[in-house]
């Protein structure tokens, strides 16, 4: 019988001492070195051994260089998820003082670690090569052999500004040690008992060292059969180990309502070989639970053969409570609004307003876009919030944007959302504004100034229904309804190239202009008096007459702000008036007010007859071309088509002109007969 070979010897050795719930790290190495007796190179074992250590930390890349024959220059042997800009930039890189964290650690002889490149004024000479590829954070340990000669370094890498905690300076350090027995074991058969030595004698050190990792760590099977599970997730479900490996481990700890789904994304995550990650409530010792988000990584060996998986956890609970509590701000603002009519505060009975609530109330039903016009001050979010609370949507959320008040550079984040590291300060992942609408409606105020790429982004929501959060590349899909309004004249702006003329006419489906105060005079007595009686409870105050003078100053101004500008004239009227007859100081308004018709200046008369005049020369084309089309407004032959126009824009004329275009196509009937 032939004497087995040292190889065999060492995996049968291996085998036997390992117990069955041997640690994560543990367990993954002596794989590593097993594909080193099996003649692995050393690029896949230093590749494995990367894997490993980035599956332990949230967003940590790893990278192993090599120190080259001539002793000066070094070449990256494993570096998986390393940005490939950054790698051609430091491929071949020099041992030395002046140049990154990995030749310096090589010189000195001693681990670098670098929190901030940007921030850090030692690191001018060098900033420039990790900033560009987005690390923002390096550190590196020098590999060195047993005859102390540097092989080469390991590095770590982070996207965000971060400093290293006592045990992931451990855990580079033995992420190195380990890294150094594959380098000697390659260049030397004779390493092999040297790495059984060390692992030996590494192995409990190993085990406390993923034991000291914060976040919660599980070892599963290929077939997700629990194989270890470290300290943290021990001490927060405070279930002893031998019970904690367990079958029946998830149903005591996770929150029943979770786990019909959970078992569903179990069973199509093991499936493939993709990274993938689940949300679910961990119930700790004290019976409490808390939000975890658990990201699946899959270890593989040489063949691409699925071994391993590894689950690491973060509390995300603070997150959710924040998510939980928008929504609930959302519902107590909907239940607020629901206890009074959604025209309450729309007051007036002209012909003007009159045509506004008929056009709210037949596309309010519907999911339509619609574009709400007109100047400041009109009530334009009233028009919106009566548009939700008439649709379907009445009980999802109504969600507010002032999108000339968000800073430009942060528009598509407070609109979209952003995920953690998607830029400097983005620290978790937060739902934009869309996502809080899902399911409602989401009001887009001062649309014109949307930032041009920003405005790219609106345009694909309203085409596919689906976005991507700055940071990210996945797309998330929405359903929610868009009102957006401007006192722009977006037509102007798209002709200027300030607006896109194929979000234009993806927002204006279904326009509604407001009409200015000025051309709803019949209103003003109703609003005054509906503002006073408002504003005197607020007071504490009682009126029980209001001046005729008063109202007919109020009739004769122009109201360059409209009913903003008149809410401000009565809250300071009633604050200022001692008695029970409502009144205004004339001289608030001196100077702006109106001239009765009587003594209209010849000029200022002439103007108006020729706006008039124009205005009527309008409505007679219009009426022509829509009597001519049989009222069709769009298509061949229609009105827009005669007159040259966009439908949108025509459809926006007709309604400001009020020209109703079943009478002319009733007309155009009667003269065929």
């Amino acid at each position: 019988m032939r004497e087995p070979e040292a190889s065999e010897t060492f995996i049968a050795e291996l085998s036997s001492s390992t117990p069955p719930a041997s640690s994560m790290s543990s367990e993954a190495l002596l794989d590593a070195l097993k594909m080193i007796l099996t003649g692995t190179s050393l690029v896949d074992v230093l590749t494995s051994i990367t894997r490993l250590i980035e599956a332990n930390s949230n967003g940590m890349l790893c990278s192993i260089f090599l120190v080259q024959p001539d002793g000066a220059h070094m070449r990256y042997a494993a570096a998986p998820n390393l940005p490939e800009t950054y790698r051609r930039a430091t491929d071949g890189t020099m041992i030395g003082p002046d140049r990154g964290p990995c030749s310096m650690a090589a010189y000195r002889r001693e681990p670098v670690f670098v929190a901030d490149f940007m921030s850090d004024p030692d690191w001018l000479h060098f900033r420039e090569k990790p900033v560009a590829a987005g690390l923002l954070a390096g550190w590196s340990n020098p590999i060195i052999g047993h005859d102390g000669q540097v092989l080469g370094t390991f590095g770590m890498y982070f996207r965000e500004v971060r400093k290293p905690t006592a045990s992931e300076i451990q855990l580079i350090a033995y992420a190195s040690h380990v890294a150094g027995i594959a380098i000697e074991r390659d260049r030397s058969s004779t390493a092999l008992n040297v790495a059984f030595e060390e692992i030996r004698k590494s192995e409990g050190q190993l085990r406390q060292t993923v034991d000291a990792i914060p976040q919660t760590v599980v070892v599963l099977g290929a077939d997700g059969s629990v194989v270890y599970m470290n300290r943290t997730v021990l001490d927060y479900t405070g279930i002893p180990r031998e019970e904690a490996m367990e079958t029946d481990f998830r149903e005591r700890v996770f929150h029943p309502d979770d786990l019909k789904r959970l078992r569903e994304t179990r069973r199509n995550g093991f499936s493939s070989r993709s990274p993938w990650e689940n949300e679910v409530r961990v119930r700790g010792k004290d019976g409490e639970y808390r939000w975890f988000l658990i990201r699946y990584n899959p270890l593989l060996d040489d063949r691409g053969e699925l071994i391993r998986w590894c689950a690491a956890g973060t509390d995300i609970h603070d997150r959710k409570q924040e998510e939980q509590n928008l929504r609930e701000e959302n519902l107590a603002l909907r239940e607020e609004i629901s206890r009074s009519s959604p025209y309450e505060e729309i007051v007036g009975s002209s012909a003007p307003l009159r045509r506004v609530l008929s056009q709210i109330g037949k596309v309010a039903p519907t999911d339509s876009t619609v574009l709400i016009l007109g100047e400041t001050g009109t009530g334009k979010e009233l028009i919106a919030s009566a548009i939700h609370q008439r649709s379907k949507r009445s009980t999802r959320p109504f969600v507010r944007v002032n999108c000339a008040a968000i800073p430009p550079s942060l528009v598509a984040s407070e609109l979209f959302g952003h995920e953690k590291g998607a830029f400097t300060g983005a620290l978790q992942r937060r739902l934009g504004r869309f996502e809080a609408a899902d399911g409602g409606t989401i009001f887009l105020d001062e649309i014109g100034d949307l930032p041009a790429d920003t405005q790219v982004a609106l345009l694909r929501v309203l085409q596919e229904r689906e976005f991507e959060r700055v940071g990210s590349n996945e797309p998330t899909s929405i359903d929610v309804r868009v009102l957006a309004a401007t006192n722009r004249d977006l037509e102007a702006a798209v002709a200027g190239g300030t607006f896109r003329e194929d979000l234009f006419y993806r927002l204006n489906v279904f326009p509604i202009r407001i009409p200015a105060l000025r051309e709803r005079k019949d209103d003003i007595p109703l609003l005054v008096e509906y503002l006073v009686e408002r504003n005197s409870k607020k007071a504490g105050k009682r009126f029980r007459h209001i001046k005729k003078d008063t109202l007919r100053l109020f009739q004769d101004y122009e109201w360059p702000g409209n009913i903003r500008e008149l809410q401000n004239v009565v809250e300071r009227a009633v604050i200022l008036c001692e008695n029970e007859t409502f009144s205004v100081d004339e001289a608030w308004l001196q100077g702006k007010a109106l001239q009765p018709s009587a003594h209209v200046s010849p000029r200022r008369g002439m103007l108006a007859a020729i706006e008039k005049e124009f205005v009527d020369r309008e409505r007679q084309i219009i009426e022509s071309a829509l009597e001519a089309s049989g009222g069709r407004v769009s298509g061949e032959n229609g009105a827009a088509e005669r007159l040259g126009v966009a439908p949108q824009t025509l459809d926006s004329k007709i309604a400001s002109l009020g020209i109703d275009k079943r009478k002319l196509k009733t007309a155009r009937s009667k003269k065929k007969l």
